[in-house]
């Protein structure tokens, strides 16, 4: 019998929302590249609910079961007696979140005799080894494009609550307080504001594009320059060299994959060049900066403030430096799982699933690796070298 495992983030503490905020969903059928979303032969679900915590089950249960297929769901990933551990030696399938990652490093895809498809349901598959998974020959995909505008959207919130103090004038309220020269005391606009986007692809785009109405200037840096159309019409400067940048802007939002390049590419000696008060927003992965570097920029004020909903490990400990440093706007990974995204990548989840059961071809879009080597999106995004560290390789879960 097939056995899909997924791994998924708990259910909400006080229950399942007895009646959502909204009755339903604006449908959109196409992302801004003109690619589709996802197209399954059908869902069991209604867009707009909660689909990515353990009893949502990305709406497959149904539909798994249906097929005769063991369908295994936890979120109980940590340590060798975890659901996952377990499970995982006969699963042959693995489901797995950025928000809530099943890590799949080269000793745990040591022991899964049986797995042929490790599924990203989002965006970023940096959990997964690539090396071990392509000597493994598991393929690996993820429902590409699914949650990348809610990451943008979310990026440009935290930069503006960042800069206009917000959730310390919020505080103010909520505690009785009416302190509006404490308040005002950090809050600066944004307008005239260098703007540094490292990573132009779905998610950096995005971002440049709800940041140009705001009056910012706004400057790049990614592997390959944007075309002279695009750089135009955002009025965009490009800057090859990553370090450079950081120099002269006011704000960077990360918004890259990680890999060995942009592993820690925020440590205390990057950090020490950008101008003193400057703003950092990460909501790509935790490791592309140097935790205790973070801590350290903003208790000194190097650093004006730290947004962003990545951590590592995650969940977070209770003891993380992160949830109590000063000027921060911090979350839990939450930015890419609105409702809305969970719609589309619970869909195009289920769009992967079909494939792999029918013997199709997964979309080529989807792919990250897939017989013994990068393939698809991840053959753009990743850089995979025999004896290498490669995103997954070195994490697991505390």
């Amino acid at each position: 019998m097939t056995k899909v495992l997924a791994v998924l983030y708990p259910d909400p503490v006080t229950g399942f929302p007895p009646k959502y905020v909204r009755d339903d969903i604006p449908k959109i059928t196409h992302y801004p590249d003109g690619s589709s979303v996802p197209t399954p032969e059908n869902i069991d679900f209604k867009p707009g609910e909660l689909l990515g915590s353990v009893s949502g089950g990305l709406g497959l249960r149904k539909y798994l079961e249906s097929q005769g297929i063991e369908y295994v769901v936890t979120s109980d990933k940590e340590g060798p007696d975890s659901v996952f551990e377990k499970e995982l030696p006969t699963a042959d399938v693995v489901i797995s979140q950025p928000f809530w990652p099943a890590y799949l490093t080269a000793e745990r895809l040591d022991k899964a005799k049986n797995l042929k498809l490790a599924i990203t349901a989002g965006i970023g598959s940096d959990h997964v080894d690539l090396n071990a998974a392509n000597e493994h020959n598991v393929t690996v995909a993820e429902v590409t494009y699914s949650n990348s505008i809610s990451v943008a959207e979310a990026e440009v919130m935290q930069l503006l609550a960042l800069v206009r103090n917000f959730i310390p004038a919020h505080d103010i309220v909520r505690d009785g307080g009416w302190n509006i020269a404490d308040a005002a005391s950090r809050a600066y606009d944004i307008e005239g504001m260098t703007v540094g986007v490292i990573g132009a692809g779905r998610i950096g785009r995005a971002v440049l594009e709800r940041l140009k109405p705001f009056g910012v200037k706004l400057v790049y840096n990614q592997r390959h320059q944007l075309p002279a159309d695009v750089e135009q019409s955002l009025g965009l400067t490009y800057y090859p060299d990553v370090h450079e940048m950081v120099k002269i802007v006011d704000a960077a939002v990360l918004a890259v994959p990680l890999h060995a390049q942009t592993y820690h590419l925020f440590n205390d000696d990057v950090i020490n060049t950008m101008k003193r008060g400057a703003y950092i927003v990460n909501n790509s992965r935790g490791e592309e900066v140097d935790r205790d570097a973070i801590v350290r920029a903003l208790k000194s004020g190097q650093l004006g403030g730290y947004s962003g909903d990545v951590w590592y490990p995650q969940p977070a400990p209770k003891d993380h430096p992160w949830r109590t440093m000063p000027n921060e706007a911090m979350t839990p990974h939450m930015s890419g799982t609105t409702l809305s995204a969970q719609a589309r990548y619970a869909a195009g989840t289920r769009e992967i699933l079909e494939a792999f059961l029918e013997n199709k071809p997964i979309r080529p879009e989807y792919l990250i690796a897939q017989d013994g080597h990068l393939a698809g999106t991840g053959a753009k995004v990743y850089t995979v070298q025999k004896g290498h560290e490669t995103p997954g390789s070195g994490q697991k879960d505390s």
